[in-house]
């Protein structure tokens, strides 16, 4: 065979960076080429996700063109890459217009290192080391500016910001809020929030990450160590299921501090908050250390040989029929596997994860993306379908923010106006009951345009009205790149079949990608391994309905479940309840016979599957408290105790090596759809409690977002009710306080769920009324 001719690359330039020959895409800049072969340029305002700034001229840069040099060196980071160019960073005149920048940038800058949280892992600490000069030459007096509260999760020290901008970058081109700003100019330029607010986006820690100095830390972490006393453990993140990549840093095996590790497929390099301060919750007061036994009313700690004894004679004195399985849909592979296993050899087939789910008429379970989080950001549409999606998976939405930026339109169908952080091209609101109604008419655009309705939906359809807006979306979505997503509002909602049915009609008739948020960190994983009902079992919802006498509860709390008044019904009317828990909450402790400690996450070896169904594997990083163990270790000496099959391992790879992928069959049915009159609710898990670890998280608990429980209704709505702002009103066993909020539809209360006032209310859909306390 003969060699064939390479043609060249035309999107490639060749330049040449303190005498290496490389090559770089066309629109590059100087800054990127060196980095990618590993020549340092000291930089503060430059950053590879953010805008170029060019106001800190650290990266200031000899450059030759033509064989001529530029009368004056050049900021690297601003300074687009040619054909031929030769830079030169070490040169004498390079690197005293570096070592200048770095003298006028530390004429105001404190020299207080000493007490400073950033010190030890401070840029400015290793430029100023490599550049800076040993006495200053500035002897007028340094300037001081006062410390804004940016809220419970950013600590301020403004003396210190030398004006690099990256946070005001990031929170207009990144989390897209605009929350902060450069305010005067000159000497008397400051980095602020114009008018003294906190921040309330959902990813404001990152603004810690890409400060270059100290002027903004974490503020949880404020003073508890220092970087070098810390230990960097590579884990996932446990409380939505996008697993985001994160260090935990540890000190003699507690978490003090999470920081993101880069994965440019999930998370890139950032980290939502949600994921960046709920270790907190791992040490709240309620934490379980030691096995607990209730024997004559009365709580007792015990041993684990005792525990495992109490547990073993709870579980035989039901029969297997009796039984019912709920677990977490955070639960790893490896618990929730062992789960299985143990409901079988008990003879249970009733096991479920899907809390939250209240429509099982299509037995459906979370299932993969099948467009990639990483192709989000340039998906050219998307529609979302009962999606809050900041708060849902705030990555997840960051990436379809940055597609917004490049020109991709957004159609939302929701039950409430939720806060997004780009501009929708438009978007149906309504009351939950007629969710399904307002999908059906963007299902007859689409038949209209030339699909074919399938059988089940055909009539529903036809019946449907849709108008130009629906059109337009229609036709957005069949121009290109485009996704259909499904949120939690939609696949907790009453009527979910129903929404995931015409949903996905959608997304096959124009082409689109179908993405269903799975409701859980780890659902799509415990659905692959089979933690649901088989052979006639019932699920979630069934096992509550149709209460049995036995309980095995395992990381669950009645704020995790869709109907919490259900949950408490089912509970305090059993027999028997072992408990597999972190903490020991009061209804736990009201209803349970025995209650076994056991690891979260972050101390625990285990396997989570993401939205892409990547499987991600992470070994503990921190020590569990006292006595509490891995599930796996407990769930695997219980198993031993009660001699049942699938218990023999010695280790953890001898169980993976167990682990089967158990199919799992959706069923082609629809829910019945009731009318509701009058007032429906609207419930949402709000951002920072979605569960147990993050409803205990102190910091997140104090922040704006984790708002007070109450009922929102519109202006229109308090008037027909005759109701006014801020009045007490009566909601079933509740009272509540009644807010106005203009986000919320006709017909629609909506009451965030996982609150301890709400928990015993009327499910999502449920018929309220409302009253006058």
């Amino acid at each position: 065979m003969s060699a064939q001719p390479v043609a060249p690359a035309l999107d490639l330039l060749n330049i040449e960076i303190d005498g290496k020959p490389t090559q770089i895409r066309k629109g590059a800049m100087i800054i990127e080429a060196a980095d990618a072969i590993g020549v340092a340029i000291p930089r503060f305002c430059y950053h590879r996700k953010l805008p170029i700034a060019a106001n800190c001229r650290m990266c200031l840069v000899e450059v030759e063109m033509g064989g001529k040099p530029m009368p004056k060196p050049q900021p690297a980071c601003a300074t687009p890459v040619a054909e031929g160019m030769k830079v030169k960073t070490r040169t004498d005149v390079a690197l005293k217009y570096q070592k200048d920048v770095m003298e006028f940038l530390l004429i105001n800058h404190p020299l207080d290192c000493p007490i400073c949280d950033q010190g030890g892992e401070c840029e400015l600490q290793d430029v100023a080391l490599g550049y800076g000069r040993s006495v200053s030459r500035y002897t007028e007096r340094k300037r001081t500016i006062a410390d804004e509260n940016l809220g419970p999760l950013v600590a301020t020290e403004m003396t210190r910001c030398i004006q690099c901008t990256r946070c005001v970058r990031f929170t207009s081109e990144i989390a897209g809020t605009y929350e902060l700003g450069g305010m005067s100019r000159g000497d008397n330029l400051q980095i602020g929030t114009y008018i003294g607010k906190t921040i309330e986006t959902e990813l404001s820690g990152n603004i810690i990450d890409v400060c270059p100095v100290g002027a903004l830390t974490n503020k949880p972490f404020q003073f508890q160590a220092r970087a070098w006393e810390l230990v960097a453990k590579p884990s996932i993140a446990y409380h939505d299921a996008l697993g985001s990549n994160l260090w935990l840093h540890t000190r003699r095996g507690e978490v003090l501090r999470t920081v993101p590790r880069d994965n440019e497929s999930i998370n890139e390099c950032w980290l939502s908050d949600r994921d960046r301060y709920s270790h907190q919750g791992l040490y709240a007061a309620d934490r379980v250390s030691a096995p607990q036994v209730k024997r004559n009313g009365q709580w007792q700690t015990t041993t684990w040989e005792d525990a495992l004894g109490a547990a073993v004679e709870s579980l035989k004195q039901s029969a297997g029929s009796d039984l019912g399985v709920l677990v977490h849909p955070a639960t790893t592979n490896e618990e929730g596997d062992l789960l299985v296993r143990l409901a079988r050899g008990l003879g249970s087939a009733h096991i479920d994860h899907r809390l939250r789910q209240l429509d099982f008429a299509d037995n459906a379970a979370a299932q993969a993306f099948a467009k990639p989080v990483a192709e989000l950001d340039h998906v050219k549409a998307a529609l979302l379908v009962g999606s809050d999606l900041r708060h849902e998976l705030p990555l997840v939405n960051h990436r379809i923010h940055q597609a917004v930026k490049k020109g991709a339109k957004v159609y939302a169908v929701n039950p409430a106006s939720f806060n997004f952080n780009y501009k929708l091209a438009g978007e149906a609101i309504v009351a939950p009951q007629a969710l399904v109604d307002a999908l059906l008419a963007l299902a007859k655009a689409a038949v209209e345009a030339g699909a074919a309705a399938p059988s089940a939906l055909a009539a529903a359809i036809n019946g449907a009205s849709f108008d130009q807006g629906d059109q337009d979306a229609i036709a957005a979505l069949k121009s290109g790149s485009a996704v259909v997503i499904l949120g939690e509002a939609a696949v907790t909602h009453p009527q979910a079949s129903w929404l995931r049915a015409v949903a996905r009609f959608i997304a096959e008739a124009t082409g689109a990608g179908y993405n269903e948020l799975p409701v859980g960190a780890n659902a799509l994983g415990l659905a692959r391994v089979g933690v649901l009902p088989s052979n006639g079992g019932l699920d979630a919802q069934a096992m509550l309905a149709q209460p049995r006498k036995s309980y095995v509860l395992y990381g669950v709390e009645p704020q995790d479940v869709a109907d919490g008044a259900a949950l408490l019904k089912a509970l305090r009317g059993a027999e028997r309840i072992v408990a597999f828990s972190a903490y020991a909450g009061p209804v736990l402790r009201e209803v349970a016979d025995v209650i076994l400690p056991i690891a979260l996450l972050p101390e625990n070896d285990g396997t989570l599957v993401n939205v892409d169904g990547l499987s991600q594997s992470v070994a503990a990083g921190a020590k569990a408290p006292g006595e509490a163990r891995p599930g796996w270790k407990v769930l695997r000496a219980l198993g031993g105790v009660l001699k049942l099959a699938g218990f023999e391992f010695d280790d953890l790879a001898g169980l993976r090596e167990g682990i089967v992928e158990r199919g799992h069959q959706q069923r082609p049915e629809l829910a019945a759809r009731p009318a509701v009159a009058g007032l429906s609710r609207l419930a949402t898990w709000p951002i920072y409690r979605t569960d147990a670890v993050l409803r205990r998280a102190s910091a997140l608990s104090a922040h704006p977002l984790n708002r007070a429980p109450t009922v929102r209704v519109n202006a229109d709505e308090a008037q027909r009710l005759g109701l006014g702002e801020g009045v007490a009103v009566r909601v079933a066993d509740a009272v509540l306080s009644l807010v106005i909020d203009v986000s919320v539809p006709d017909g629609t209360a909506w009451i965030e769920a996982a609150h301890d006032d709400t928990v015993t209310l009327p499910p999502y859909g449920a018929a309220l009324t409302l009253s006058k306390a």
